[in-house]
């Protein structure tokens, strides 16, 4: 297959998704969601430190995680915007169009893939850059303080910059998962739905859990708590899952519904 033959699903995917205003506003709200929250969790918790703690030591806080807290709720935007990438064309019957001028499966469903995980990372980006930059503004206090143990998050600080790659990444991963799941059931409505619940609904399943043990496993291996490892900055000997094994583990639910439903687009008529 020719250069130009190659790259002509990936222009035709990035055309359809920034044609789409739905694009737009799921990545907008992202970025406005994220930094919304992220910046009400750090106020609310220096407010609250400042009469409060009477140390550094007695707050525990991880102001790096803490920053990012709004990457919690933007996940959400994105596996909207991932499910909708793909659903909306078995929704509007206009994935046949696409199959007309585009039967190579595998290439189609990885142009989509690369569009969306560029559109997905620059906004993730975006968002995250901006989530620490309001740490840096809202946590100086009484308690907060270099001084105290507690430097202003910064992205040449090795934890740092791992926790805002990794949570870019994590965001990036989701719109994956998204997408792999639209394809696997060629709804936008049921690929949301399952991919919420594969999210959030599992997390509070684990904090009903009156025994430990099954909730460490499910902090382990659950995609969302796992993922967000990546955002701990303090104490990584308390966490259930390390940073990077705990984004391997979302790496692996978002890849391996991608390959699952790769196998599916390649096997069905539609």
């Amino acid at each position: 297959m020719s250069r130009v033959s190659a790259l002509r699903p990936l222009h035709a995917e990035w055309t359809k998704l920034r044609t789409l205003p739905s694009s737009w506003w799921l990545l907008a709200a992202t970025v406005v969601l994220t930094l919304t929250v992220g910046a009400a969790a750090v106020s609310s918790v220096a407010s609250v430190a400042d009469g409060v703690c009477a140390s550094a030591a007695g707050c525990h806080e991880d102001t790096v995680k803490l920053s990012l807290t709004g990457v919690w709720l933007g996940q959400a935007t994105v596996l909207v915007l991932g499910a909708l990438s793909m659903g909306a064309e078995y929704g509007t019957g206009t994935i046949r169009t696409t199959l007309t001028a585009v039967p190579r499966r595998v290439p189609l469903l990885a142009s989509k893939a690369a569009v969306l995980a560029a559109m997905t990372a620059g906004a993730g980006a975006v968002a995250v850059v901006g989530s620490l930059g309001l740490g840096r503004l809202i946590l100086p206090g009484a308690v907060f303080t270099r001084e105290s143990g507690y430097p202003l998050p910064s992205l040449t600080d090795a934890p740092t910059l791992r926790a805002a790659f990794g949570s870019v990444l994590g965001l990036t991963l989701i719109a994956l998962l998204g997408l792999g799941l639209a394809a696997l059931l060629r709804d936008s409505a049921a690929a949301i739905t399952t991919g919420l619940g594969l999210l959030y609904v599992v997390p509070l399943l684990a904090d009903l859990l009156a025994d430990p043990a099954w909730k460490d496993r499910l902090e382990r291996w659950a995609p969302m708590p796992a993922g967000l490892a990546v955002q701990s900055t303090r104490d990584l000997s308390r966490l259930p899952i390390g940073p990077w094994p705990g984004l391997a583990v979302l790496a692996a639910y978002a890849l391996g519904v991608l390959v699952v439903a790769t196998a599916a687009f390649r096997a069905r008529d539609v």
